[in-house]
């Protein structure tokens, strides 16, 4: 690696990328900000269908599904990240991500591709960010003429478990 770009431990992305030159995600679109899953989190991703409400759930996991026999929580992610509630459309979109003993089908307004970024077009989320949604980043990227969030699924998991 050269000098002058920092390594993936000094930008403090999280350990699924450590000493790796590409870094393999799942482009998602929330409104209209694109953001990135590590691919290593995601187990599948399947076209929205209803789900059945949790009464006294918070209002991030509006509800549950039953995949392949294993019931899962929805979670809004548009919701966990501050941005105001969507009605869902035709490319809304169920991603099935796996965190140790988590799994969890998360509600996106679209999936728009895999894609391979490599480490040289990450870094440090701006400070000038909204720190309740900066939390849930762990670095961004610049690429094919994007800004891309790289969402830290262990803080998502977290704060999930703390609601």
């Amino acid at each position: 690696m050269r000098n002058d770009v920092p390594s993936i431990r000094t930008m403090g992305i999280q350990s699924d990328f450590a000493g790796q030159t590409d870094h393999n995600v799942l482009l998602i679109r929330l409104a209209d900000e694109t953001y990135a899953l590590p691919s290593a989190h995601v187990r599948e991703v399947g076209r929205y269908r209803a789900f059945t409400p949790v009464p006294g759930a918070p209002p991030a996991i509006p509800g549950i599904i039953s995949q392949r026999g294993v019931i899962l929580p929805v979670v809004d992610l548009r919701l966990v990240l501050g941005m105001p509630f969507a009605e869902t459309t035709r490319s809304t979109r169920l991603v099935t991500v796996v965190y140790e003993d988590t799994d969890m089908a998360l509600l996106v307004d679209a999936v728009i591709d895999l894609a391979t970024i490599p480490a040289e077009a990450f870094g440090q989320p701006p400070t000038g960010l909204d720190p309740a949604r900066a939390r849930f980043l762990s670095a961004v990227a610049f690429y094919e003429d994007q800004t891309i969030a790289l969402l830290d699924v262990v803080v998502i998991v977290a704060a999930l478990r703390e609601a």
